[in-house]
């Protein structure tokens, strides 16, 4: 690790501030996409890097040279750019694709083992590779080539990242599965039990039918209706609420118990717009006491209920 180390170190101190200027300039000119193509190892690297440009929002393919000299070369459209990877500058496999690719008035970037090589020639930007030797014991083994090659792939990718101006926000947009993206893209909205799937008892509903609402919910709450606008939040029942309220109350008082008796009249509440993240960090946070469900409120609308346990389950926790 730290003969590889050394060599990506090597790679950046070499690496010119002129050079890097011009690849990050390639990039950001293009107008299609930017086809990576290499072979063996360095077609690995090809793929990861087009994977880390696409993520951030660079639309990039790989592209197999033998597939692109049998109809895949199709894929190469005015507009792209082509960037090709070889640690020893003179891939046949790549020299051979070379002329169709040209024809097609594209630019060619290569991240190049050896910066005088045939390839070399045929690129209008070459990223120096090299390495002195690889890290395994038996030196023709891809190891510091191989990771020179995908640092120098990072690097163009963060630079053309910086000069974009991507945000986190971008970059979440195309990670929908990962923790970040769930992180910054769902909303109360996404995870809320919708209004019409929840139980709702007047003010004057009295124990027996509250607590079969509790029951019949399962979700720990129950929504209490504005008695002068049923769309309206008139309060919440949850379930620490009718433990306390009946603690509080001799049993021969309980028949007398009503929903206004043992609701919350002004709860904590949410609009469905808001970031789901934030929705956690309101329930977490809260000073008086745990909070494990919202109402979610638009508008002064009743429109769902978002619980701790869903968020929990979106990862989010």
């Amino acid at each position: 690790m730290l003969e590889e180390a050394a060599a990506i170190t090597a790679a950046a101190k070499r690496l010119d501030a002129g050079t890097a200027a011009a690849a990050t300039g390639l990039l950001l000119s293009c107008s299609g996409k930017v086809v990576i193509s290499g072979v063996g190892k360095s077609g690995l690297v090809a793929q990861k890097i087009a994977a880390s440009f696409t993520s951030v929002g660079l639309l990039s393919v790989y592209l197999n040279p033998l597939d692109a000299l049998h109809g895949d070369i199709g894929v190469v459209r005015d507009g792209d750019i082509v960037v090709l990877i070889s640690n020893s500058g003179e891939t046949s496999e790549l020299l051979a694709l070379v002329p169709f690719v040209k024809k097609r008035g594209v630019k060619l970037l290569g991240i190049l083992g050896r910066a005088k090589s045939a390839l070399a020639e045929h690129c209008d930007v070459v990223l120096d590779a090299s390495v002195e030797r690889e890290a395994a014991p038996i030196d023709q083994v891809p190891t510091s080539s191989t990771a020179v090659a995908m640092s120098l792939g990072d690097a163009l990718a963060v630079g053309w990242m910086t000069e974009k101006g991507v945000s986190i926000n971008d970059f979440a947009m195309n990670h929908p599965g990962g923790t970040i993206g769930r992180r910054l893209t769902l909303t109360v909205a996404d995870l809320m039990i919708p209004r019409e799937k929840l139980l709702t008892v007047s003010p004057d509903a009295r124990l027996p039918e509250v607590i079969d609402a509790l029951t019949t919910e399962a979700i720990g709450a129950v929504l209490v209706a504005n008695s002068a606008d049923p769309s309206a939040l008139g309060g919440i029942i949850t379930d620490g609420d009718l433990r306390r309220a009946l603690k509080k109350s001799a049993a021969d008082k309980w028949g007398g118990l009503i929903a206004r008796d043992l609701m919350t009249a002004s709860p904590i509440s949410i609009d469905s717009s808001v970031a789901a993240v934030e929705a956690l960090t309101l329930m977490e946070r809260n000073s008086r006491k745990s909070i494990t469900v919202l109402p979610v409120v638009d508008a002064g609308v009743v429109v769902g209920m978002l619980r701790m346990h869903d968020l929990v389950q979106a990862g989010l926790s």
